[in-house]
C-alpha cells in the first residue's frame, strides 16, 4: 500500500521585493500568517525549499528562503505555488471540513432532488458558500448554484465516505 501523500497548494510566491533574495508571499491559509508554520514547503519548480526568515511588510508578508539569495534567484521562483505535503496539516475536530473535500461531493436536498456537484467552495466575508454547478438536465433550468455552508439550517449532513452533502435547499433559488 502506498503512503505517498497528495500535495496542498498552500499559497504563492510573489514578486521579488528588494536585492537579497526576499519575496512577498500570496498565502491561502486561514490566517495569513499560518502559512509560516508548514515545512518545508514544496515549489512548482519540484524542489523542497526552507523559509530562513519573514516579516510582514506593509499589508503583505516577505519571506527570505533559503537558497534563494539575489533578486534574480528570486525572480527564478516567482509565480511558483507554495504546497505541502497533506499529511502535513492538522487534524480536524468532528464536523469540520477542508474545502477541498468538499469539492465534487453531490448536493442533494433533503427530499432527494439531486442539485448537482460542489464545483468550488469560497467565502463571502459572513460564510462559506458552495458552488454547485447543476445538471445538464436540471428540472428547474439552473445552471449553477449558490448555498451557503451553513451547518444545521441549511447544511444537513456531510458524508464524506458516500461523498454527499444533504442539504435544506429550494431547488428552484
Amino acid at each position: 500500500m502506498s503512503q505517498a501523500s497528495e500535495k496542498v497548494i498552500i499559497g504563492k510566491i510573489g514578486a521579488p521585493y528588494g536585492v537579497k533574495g526576499w519575496v512577498k508571499i500570496n498565502s491561502y491559509t486561514d490566517t495569513p500568517e499560518g502559512i509560516f508554520g508548514y515545512a518545508p514547503w514544496q515549489l512548482g519548480d519540484g524542489k523542497e525549499y526552507q523559509i530562513d526568515q519573514w516579516r510582514p511588510q506593509g499589508k503583505n508578508l516577505v519571506a527570505k528562503i533559503e537558497g534563494i539569495e539575489s533578486r534574480d534567484d528570486a525572480e527564478r521562483i516567482k509565480n511558483l505555488d507554495v504546497s505541502i505535503d497533506e499529511n502535513q496539516l492538522p487534524e480536524l475536530e468532528e464536523g469540520e471540513f477542508y474545502w477541498r473535500e468538499l469539492t465534487g461531493m453531490q448536493v442533494v436536498t433533503t427530499q432527494g432532488y439531486d442539485l448537482g456537484v460542489v464545483k468550488d467552495v469560497f467565502n463571502t466575508g459572513a460564510n462559506d458558500v458552495l458552488q454547485v454547478r447543476a445538471k445538464v438536465n436540471d428540472a428547474f433550468g439552473q445552471k449553477e448554484r449558490l448555498i451557503p455552508f451553513e451547518m444545521d439550517s441549511v447544511i444537513k449532513s456531510v458524508d464524506k465516505e458516500g461523498g454527499v452533502i444533504t442539504v435544506d435547499w429550494d431547488p428552484g433559488f
